[in-house]
């Protein structure tokens, strides 16, 4: 009995340490990699709206393609503020447009079904631009109602650094899954460690030795 209940208080801290471990550790990667914006304009419009919350994975900048909408911060761009943006070019690419046609890339028109009203131009400016390497030539969804890279040509083409990219925006999905089954499986651990650490008490109890009471003479 005594090595049973020995055996549960093992088990009740193992479990227990392991169950913590779990409940918190993946919240602390999920902060690490994970961040949230809330979206205070409509240049993203219709992909996003004013007051929707984004979910965004931060990346390295290596690892941004075209279309990827990220959140970024240019210093010298919108009061310092972070800004959304999808990526349309990035370094070596060309980027062109005239107004009331499509987008180019590299001399190919893009297929953009997320622009507002499917409009791809929105302004009359024209622009033929290339992209420096490792930077990111940036548009709305919203064309005629974002302050993109089409307005700060006179800066590097209008890019911002790669470097400038806090996150870049995900469904969340994936990354809830992934926090939420090592938490589960944490619970779990924990309720089996009160579990064991209960049964290791009872036991205990039973290893005490009865003592008989002498009667008062």
């Amino acid at each position: 009995m005594e090595q049973a209940g020995r055996g549960l208080r093992i088990a009740a801290w193992t479990s227990g340490a392991v169950g913590a471990l779990l409940l918190v550790g993946p919240v602390a990667l999920f902060g690490a990699g994970y961040t949230a914006a809330q979206v205070s304009g409509s240049s993203m419009e219709p992909t996003y709206s004013i007051g929707e919350r984004v979910l965004f994975e931060r990346t390295d900048p290596g690892e941004i393609r075209r279309g990827d909408v990220v959140l970024y911060r240019a210093p010298d761009r919108y009061e310092g503020k972070a800004a959304l943006g999808r990526v349309i070019g990035t370094g070596g690419d060309r980027v062109a447009q005239r107004p009331g046609a499509p987008v180019t890339v590299n001399g190919a028109p893009l297929t953009e079904p997320y622009v507002k009203d499917g409009d791809p131009s929105g302004t009359p400016l024209a622009y033929d631009v290339a992209v420096p390497e490792g930077r990111l030539f940036l548009l709305g969804d919203f064309r005629s109602d974002a302050r993109d890279s089409r307005y700060f040509l006179d800066d590097r083409s209008g890019t911002v650094a790669g470097t400038s990219v806090l996150g870049r925006a995900t469904s969340g999905r994936g990354a809830l899954v992934g926090l939420g089954l090592p938490m589960l499986l944490g619970a779990v651990l924990a309720v089996t460690a009160l579990v064991s650490a209960l049964a290791a008490r009872t036991a205990r109890r039973r290893e005490r030795p009865w003592v008989a009471l002498t009667p008062p003479a």
